[in-house]
C-alpha cells in the first residue's frame, strides 16, 4: 500500500473533521512562513500576494512582532480588560487615538475580528443618535456576522440561505465607475452616485431616521473599487449635515496598505467611526474602533465589550506593528512598491485586452480582467484560471468583486526585490497563458 504524503493525509483530516463552509483557495498546507513568502509541508516554496487577506503587511513571523508576542505570553495572556486591566490595551488605544484623522478628542475599543468591530461600530452610531436606519455601499464587504453580513452587498456566498437578515439596512451604488450604475461617464457625471444620497432619503430611509452611513475607501471584496477625489468629501459632508455617523471600514485598507496609515487620507475626509483589524495586529486577532469621544463614550457602562477582546498578547503585537512601521518606514516602502506595481500594471494593460481597468492606491492595487473592453464583460472564469495557474507556478495570488474577475494585490510591504520580480513574473506568464 502506497504510502500517503503529509499533504496527502492532512487532506484526509481537512475532508472528515472539517465542514465545507469554511472555503480553501489554495490546495497546500503551510509549515512556516517568512516575510513573503510561505513554505508548504511538503518543502515547496511559494511568494505571498495575498498577505493572508491583507493581515500581514509586515509580513509573516516578523521578528518584532513575534518577540513581542513571547515577551507579553511569558507575562500573562489573558485577564479579560473587563476584569483586570493592563497596559498594552491603553497603551495600543493612545496609539491609534493618535494615528486617526481628526483634530478632535478620541477613543478607542477593541475586539477580536473585523466584523465584530463593524458591529460595534453600528452599535456605537445606533446609540449616540437614538436612531436605527443604516446605509452601506453597494460591492462593500463588512464581515460574516448577522448586522456586518447584512450590510455586505454579495449574496453568494455570503449571505445566501442565512436570512431573515437585520432589519432597517439599506444600500446605495457605490462610485464603481468602470460599471457605473447610473450609465454616467466622470467627470461629467460630477459625482452624482454621492449626490443620490440626497434622494435616497426621500424614497427610502429618512435622513432623520438614518444613525450611520458605513463605507470602504477602497473595497476589499468587492473588487478593490477606488472612488474619485470628490466622492467621500460629498459623502462625508451629507452626513455631517444630516446628523449621520459616518463610518470609515478601515479592516482592509488601512494600517499602511494604501501607502498612508489610512487610505481616507488620500481624499482628506475625517470619518466619526473608524474601524480597524487585519494587519493591526500582524497576524494576531485584534480589531478596533476607533472615534470620536462623544460617540465612543455615550454608551453607558457595560454596553460595549466582549471577554477576549483587546488580549494583552495581541495588543502587544499590534504595538509592535506600530513600532516597526515607524523603525522601517514601512509607508514609504508602501508608495514605492505601488509605484512599482502600478507602473507594470500599466504596461499589462497596453499588452493584454484581458486587463480592462488598473485601479487602486498605493500597492492596494486590482486589474479587472474583462472578456471584451467594450461589452466589459465580466472574464470570471479567466480570473480562476490566472489564479490556479500562479499558484501551480509558486505564487499566491487572489481575486475578487461581485462578478469574481478581479485580481487584487496585498503583498507583505517588506517584501523583497527578488520575491516581488519573481512574482510578477509568474503573474505575466499566466496573463500570456490566457491569450492562447
Amino acid at each position: 500500500m502506497t504510502k500517503l504524503t503529509k499533504e496527502e493525509q492532512l487532506h484526509d483530516l481537512r475532508t472528515s473533521y472539517v465542514p465545507q463552509g469554511p472555503f480553501n483557495v489554495t490546495p497546500f498546507f503551510v509549515k512556516n512562513a517568512s516575510g513573503a513568502t510561505i513554505y508548504d509541508v511538503e518543502g515547496r516554496e511559494l511568494i505571498d500576494f495575498a498577505g493572508g487577506i491583507g493581515v500581514m503587511n509586515v509580513g509573516h513571523s516578523h521578528p518584532k512582532v513575534v518577540a513581542a508576542i513571547k515577551e507579553q505570553a511569558e507575562k500573562f495572556t489573558h485577564t479579560c480588560f473587563h476584569i483586570v486591566m493592563y497596559e498594552p490595551y491603553l497603551e495600543l488605544a493612545k496609539k491609534l487615538c493618535d494615528l486617526v484623522p481628526g483634530s478632535f478628542g478620541k477613543m478607542a475599543m477593541f475586539a477580536n475580528s473585523g466584523a465584530e468591530a463593524v458591529e460595534n461600530a453600528i452599535k456605537i452610531a445606533r446609540y449616540h443618535t437614538k436612531r436605527k436606519g443604516v446605509i452601506a455601499l453597494e460591492n462593500g464587504f463588512h464581515g460574516r456576522t448577522f448586522m456586518a453580513m447584512t450590510l455586505t452587498s454579495k449574496v453568494k456566498p455570503y449571505k445566501y440561505g442565512f436570512g431573515p437578515l437585520m432589519s432597517d439596512v439599506h444600500s446605495i451604488p457605490a462610485a464603481y465607475c468602470y460599471r457605473c450604475s447610473f450609465g454616467l461617464k466622470y467627470p461629467d457625471c460630477n459625482t452624482a452616485c454621492a449626490d443620490y444620497l440626497e434622494d435616497f432619503f426621500i424614497g427610502h430611509v429618512a435622513a432623520e431616521e438614518t444613525a450611520a452611513l458605513i463605507a470602504e475607501p477602497i473595497s476589499g471584496e468587492g473588487g478593490f473599487i477606488t472612488p474619485p477625489p470628490e466622492y467621500f468629501k460629498k459623502l462625508s459632508r451629507i452626513c455631517k449635515s444630516n446628523g449621520i455617523v459616518f463610518i470609515a471600514d478601515e479592516i482592509q485598507s488601512g494600517i499602511g496598505r494604501t501607502g498612508t496609515m489610512l487610505a481616507m487620507e488620500h481624499w482628506n475626509v475625517t470619518p466619526d467611526l473608524t474601524t480597524l483589524a487585519k494587519s493591526l495586529a500582524g497576524g494576531m486577532p485584534l480589531s478596533a474602533v476607533v472615534g470620536k469621544e462623544e460617540l465612543m463614550n455615550s454608551v453607558h457602562v457595560g454596553g460595549l465589550g466582549g471577554t477576549y477582546g483587546g488580549n494583552p498578547v495581541c495588543c502587544a503585537a499590534a504595538l509592535a506593528v506600530l513600532e516597526v512601521f515607524e523603525q522601517e518606514n514601512l509607508l514609504q516602502k508602501s508608495v514605492a512598491l505601488g509605484k512599482t506595481l502600478k507602473e507594470k500594471f500599466d504596461v499589462w494593460q497596453g499588452q493584454f485586452e484581458i486587463i480592462g481597468e488598473v485601479r487602486g492606491k498605493g500597492p492596494m492595487l486590482a486589474l479587472e480582467l474583462v472578456k471584451d473592453r467594450e461589452t466589459k464583460i465580466p472574464a470570471a472564469d479567466e480570473a480562476k484560471a490566472l489564479v490556479k495557474f500562479c499558484y501551480e507556478k509558486g505564487l499566491v495570488l487572489l481575486s475578487c468583486g461581485n462578478y469574481g474577475n478581479v485580481i487584487r494585490t496585498l503583498m507583505p510591504l517588506t517584501i523583497k526585490e527578488d520575491e516581488l520580480e519573481r512574482g510578477l513574473a509568474i503573474m505575466e506568464e499566466g496573463l500570456n497563458s490566457l491569450m492562447k
